[in-house]
């Protein structure tokens, strides 16, 4: 299986899905992650490594790291009082993909290669964070549920110091977390930037992307805030 094969949001971002659904509410961390890792013949763990490793090379303070999976999950980050230690987490998800490749329970690592990244597609990224910091900046500030100060710039260190495919698979879970309202127009962009970086179609969007219709105007919150 191919990157561009792997119809659901994978990496982090899938994972951060996984965890924020109803069905996982019944399970731990790690028993999600162990499902994911099983996922599409191994495919999806070399993704969650691939992803995981490059955060935990990065240079990102950890209370970045933080911020950006709080709001990939939709839930409440303090800075004194952090819900979970954001490097921990990544070296504990690395630890449960080589286990499973040390025991010979997935093949060889595949679908896990990154896109060719160049400045274009950078600065791509950027402007589409940049177009929607306001809106998103309200959503994830003023959520009643999961409130996370800081995402904005959380994403663009992301795209700028780290990786751009995972900064925009991280903008579009938070978009999709906090049902951030995004036009038609912009719609058909992010599509065109997730063939640029091989996602399926549906990683860009199955369902989850608030799309305003023709007649639609953009609200300034979903009730949910």
């Amino acid at each position: 299986m191919s990157r561009r094969d792997i119809w659901v949001d994978f990496g982090l971002s899938g994972l951060a899905k996984w965890l924020s659904t109803p069905p996982a509410s019944g399970l731990e961390p790690r028993e999600v992650v162990a499902q994911a890792i099983g996922w599409g013949e191994g495919a999806y763990a070399s993704t969650l490594f691939s992803d995981a490793t490059r955060l935990l090379d990065s240079s990102l303070p950890t209370d970045v790291i933080n911020v950006l999976w709080s709001a990939a999950v939709r839930r409440a980050y303090e800075e004194e009082a952090p819900w979970l230690d954001g490097r921990a987490w990544l070296r504990e998800i690395v630890g449960l993909v080589v286990d499973r490749y040390e025991r010979a329970e997935l093949g060889e690592p595949h679908g896990g290669e990154g896109a060719k990244i160049d400045s274009g597609s950078r600065d791509a990224v950027l402007a589409e964070i940049e177009a929607m910091a306001a809106p998103l900046t309200a959503a994830t500030e003023n959520d009643r549920q999961g409130a996370v100060r800081g995402v904005v710039p959380a994403l663009r260190r992301v795209v700028t110091e780290v990786d751009p495919d995972l900064g925009f698979r991280l903008f579009l879970r938070a978009l999709k977390a906090y049902g951030v309202p995004i036009t038609e127009s912009r719609y058909v962009r992010y599509h065109e930037l997730g063939e640029r970086f091989g996602y399926h179609e549906l990683v860009v969007d199955d369902g989850s992307l608030w799309v305003l219709g023709g007649g639609e105007s953009t609200p300034s919150s979903r009730e949910a805030y």
